[in-house]
């Protein structure tokens, strides 16, 4: 947790605590961060990086004409005409071609590599910038040199089993008298063998923002009612169908080809049909908002280990509720984050731009740091796709109804593009380490036996590899072998580092299980800890930290009630009091 957070949410205090479980916690004692909360994990309301109240609130005061003016001006990020794009970088999946104008067959060759390397980079996904010199010139090309070379990308495309997909075209001023312009193309590999890219975004927002409704007409392709109708098929229980309230974690998957269109749309497309034509999949983990669940949220955050999050905000009602303390949480655990404004069909147009004007100004915050961008047509949401993955500080906000579907386009455009986080070296040397599965969730399916959900953190499984599973009460690891591997319920036989999936225990006895174990490969030789250090600090709290407070510790998919046994480092002690003749004041 770095500083801009307690700059966020005020001053803090910065130590290091031991904390003890009790005996024989599945606590492991890996990096992480700890959201604590008071009064041993019976529901109240969460103390560190949850519950932080006002933090979040923005300063009042007048603006003059000229400062609002650059607020203004600040906030399109996206010059329509750039003179120059940064230098080419060698990592990475953006290239720059001037031109590929009928090459030789061994510029051919040396192309194709060139474009399998990119690819490798983006994990499936490249972007060529046609028109373009390597130093980041626009130089541009005529009608016909443009032609010619988006051909020969195309046919460097097929030899490599991909598609192309063009994003943007614009003119550039350029010594020449006929009309040049440069063209942005996405090249994305066709799938073999369920190893599409899979982006987790979780979904996070108020209550009643309209969080399960978006999702519901993105995943369904069809328009809300305004009364709820999309969001039904997401709902698991019967009171969420009757209060219109999520109360658990629910996944929904939004698959786009490797031309850019979505698969979900056609009829009767089953999770299975979607897995197979899909090249890209935006996997959206929809979570709770109302604060009594906030505890279920906090486990989706840390357990599920989302690449972004999506930020829903009501148009009507703006940051109200639960929405500072959800982003104090993205923050928190460094969460990339975008956020949607819904229910504009609701709204005047004044009301829409004063909850923008509120978003930008807190976003602006010392605490915060980010640079809003507002998206406002295709282009913007292509620039933001880009920028939001180089920069940490941008932050891309979209307004849209799910009932009108304004600008619901913008928004899978945007995710369409949006790239991964980690490039191909960073998942090589996690597929690399030791085999480490985190059980989220356990089944039993018939004439299959024990199920367990999850996530693989690191290493590679296999089907019928063997594991241990732990730890136990007693704090052993027990073997096991893993039958069968479903990703998105269809079958896989091979589970790469940072894929969700369910794997099949065969009849390994369910008792022995629970949420927050750990699947691991027998060599790592795993050992469990009832005592722990971490460093934590303290955003906000109504009441002492001290030693012997009861906390809930979130680690990964580990939720666990501690003790703080000791409290070591610098203690920051309270103003002193000041004597005066109506009494004492604290300065």
């Amino acid at each position: 947790m770095d500083s801009r957070v307690s700059e966020l949410f005020g001053t803090g205090t910065c130590c290091s605590l031991s904390a003890g479980p009790s005996p024989g916690s599945p606590t492991p004692p890996s990096a992480g961060i700890a959201i604590l909360n008071p009064g041993g994990g019976g529901g109240q309301r969460p103390g560190i990086a949850a519950g932080f109240g006002g933090g979040l609130k923005a300063k009042g005061g007048s603006k003059s004409k000229k400062a609002m003016g650059r607020s203004r001006a600040n906030r399109s990020l996206k010059p329509n005409n750039p003179p120059y794009l940064p230098p080419e970088a060698e990592e990475g999946n953006i290239e720059y071609k001037l031109k590929l104008v009928n090459p030789s067959q061994y510029r051919f060759e040396h192309l194709v590599t060139q474009m399998k390397w990119r690819l490798q980079e983006g994990r499936g996904e490249a972007v060529y910038q046609i028109g373009v010199e390597d130093n980041g010139l626009l130089v541009g090309l005529s009608e016909d040199e443009m032609k010619a070379s988006l051909k020969t990308l195309r046919r460097m495309a097929e030899k490599v089993g991909a598609d192309i997909t063009i994003l943007r075209e614009r003119e550039v001023a350029y010594d020449s008298d006929i009309p040049r312009r440069i063209t942005e193309v996405l090249v994305r590999k066709v799938p073999d063998d369920q190893q599409f890219l899979d982006l987790r975004v979780a979904v996070l927002g108020n209550v009643d923002s309209g969080k399960s409704t978006l999702l519901g007409v993105l995943t369904q392709g069809e328009l809300d009612n305004g009364r709820g109708r999309a969001r039904l098929n997401l709902f698991r229980h019967l009171h969420e169908i009757q209060s219109g309230r999520t109360s658990s974690i629910s996944f929904e998957i939004l698959g786009f080809n490797s031309k850019g269109e979505v698969v979900n749309y056609s009829d009767s497309r089953t999770a299975e049909e979607i897995c197979e034509s899909a090249s890209k999949m935006i996997t959206f983990i929809d979570l709770a908002g109302h604060h009594k669940y906030l505890k279920t949220t906090i486990f989706g955050l840390t357990s599920y280990c989302p690449d972004f999050a999506m930020l829903v905000v009501s148009a009507s009602t703006g940051i109200a509720g639960t929405t500072r303390e959800h982003l104090g949480l993205a923050m928190a655990l460094k969460v990339p984050f975008f956020i949607v404004v819904s229910k504009v069909d609701l709204c005047t147009k004044a009301t829409i731009e004063r909850t923008v004007k509120q978003l930008e100004r807190i976003l602006k915050q010392p605490g915060c740091n980010k640079v809003p961008l507002l998206v406002t047509n295709d282009d913007d949401a292509v620039t933001a796709a880009q920028q939001f993955a180089q920069s940490p500080s941008i932050t891309p906000i979209f307004t849209l109804s799910s009932v009108s579907g304004d600008n619901l386009d913008r928004l899978k455009v945007f995710l369409n593009i949006l790239p991964p986080l980690t490039n191909s070296k960073e998942q090589e040397e996690l597929m690399q380490q030791l085999t480490e599965f985190q059980v989220d969730e356990i089944y039993t399916v018939p004439d299959v036996g024990t199920v367990v959900g999850g996530t693989l953190y690191s290493g590679i499984c296999r089907e019928g590899e063997p594991l241990v599973v732990g730890p136990m009460d007693d704090g052993q690891f027990l073997q096991l072998k893993v039958c069968s591997i479903q990703r998105n319920r269809s079958a896989c036989r091979v589970l790469r580092a940072g894929q969700a999936a369910t794997l099949a225990l065969g009849q390994f006895d369910r008792s022995l299980l629970r949420k927050g174990m750990v699947m691991v490969s027998p060599e790592m030789n795993p050992t469990v800890c009832s005592v722990f250090e971490a460093e934590i600090v303290l955003l906000f709290h109504s009441k002492t930290f001290r030693k012997g407070f009861q906390v809930t510790v979130h680690v990964g998919n580990v939720r666990q009630t501690a003790i703080v046994e000791q409290i070591h480092g610098k203690i920051i002690s309270p103003p002193p009091r000041k004597r005066t003749r109506a009494g004492t004041r604290i300065i």
